[in-house]
């Protein structure tokens, strides 16, 4: 699938998108990922060989897309997650959030409610910043945080660490959504793996509780873990897009 580009000034955005029936499918992808993933690229041979339209691209500071990680949140994502939606689709859309894209998903649909068909979330992870990072800090992670505007955190799937910043901590308090109703009324479907040692489950059933649609789903994987990219969890996935798609 060719590289684009949607340029809005300064800021360009890297995607790739197929042309096909509505509903149309956007993947928005998780924290430091990028649209060249597993789970990106079933998805998007999975709509195509059904001619559905597919989208899936890079935030800011991620993958292909202008600007350096660091210097972005969650709001800034989310801000380029509404502008691939406005200008690059039409019509209805079902969103797949995988982990933090979960988090912007849910904005994205309370944003444009009357073009979302469904969700699903992949091992959702909304609030991540406060639930998963400043709760659990440290005491001297919290002061080199105020202190350096940063601190070091260890990631599973790299040997570099993440830097994770102060305005990341700071900006994702605008955004929480585990302690508050969601005005949403379309079908939700929240995959999530029961071996997720990244994101607990119980971050999908919190939100199945606090969605006021009557239509959401929970789906349990019990081998599955974060990243959901087996064939088994690509199967699952694939499946309940289908389901929506019917």
């Amino acid at each position: 699938m060719k590289q684009e580009s949607l340029v809005l000034g300064d800021k360009k955005i890297a995607y790739c998108q197929s042309k096909g029936a509505l509903p149309g499918v956007i993947f928005l992808g998780g924290f430091q990922s990028n649209m060249q993933g597993t789970k990106a690229l079933a998805l998007e041979q999975y709509c195509m060989e059904r001619n559905h339209s597919f989208l899936r691209f890079d935030y800011r500071g991620h993958g292909e897309s202008s600007g350096d990680f660091l210097e972005w949140s969650i709001g800034e994502w989310l801000d380029d997650a509404i502008d691939v939606f406005d200008h690059l689709t039409k019509g209805p859309q079902i969103l797949i959030g995988s982990s933090m894209g979960a988090w912007i998903m849910l904005h994205l649909a309370l944003r444009r409610k009357q073009r979302i068909q469904a969700l699903i979330g992949v091992a959702s992870a909304p609030d991540f910043t406060q639930k998963l990072m400043w709760d659990i800090f440290s005491e001297q992670q919290k002061e080199d945080l105020r202190k350096n505007g940063f601190v070091e955190m260890p990631n599973d799937y790299d040997d570099q660490h993440y830097r994770i910043t102060k305005k990341l901590i700071d900006n994702g308090k605008k955004y929480l959504l585990l302690d508050k109703k969601i005005d949403l009324e379309c079908p939700v479907r929240l995959i999530h793996g029961v071996k997720d040692k990244d994101v607990p489950w119980s971050f999908s059933t919190c939100l199945s509780e606090n969605i006021t649609s009557k239509d959401v789903e929970v789906i349990l994987l019990e081998n599955g873990d974060h990243r959901l990219s087996d064939p088994l969890s690509l199967d699952r996935i694939t499946e309940t897009l289908g389901q929506l798609l019917i």
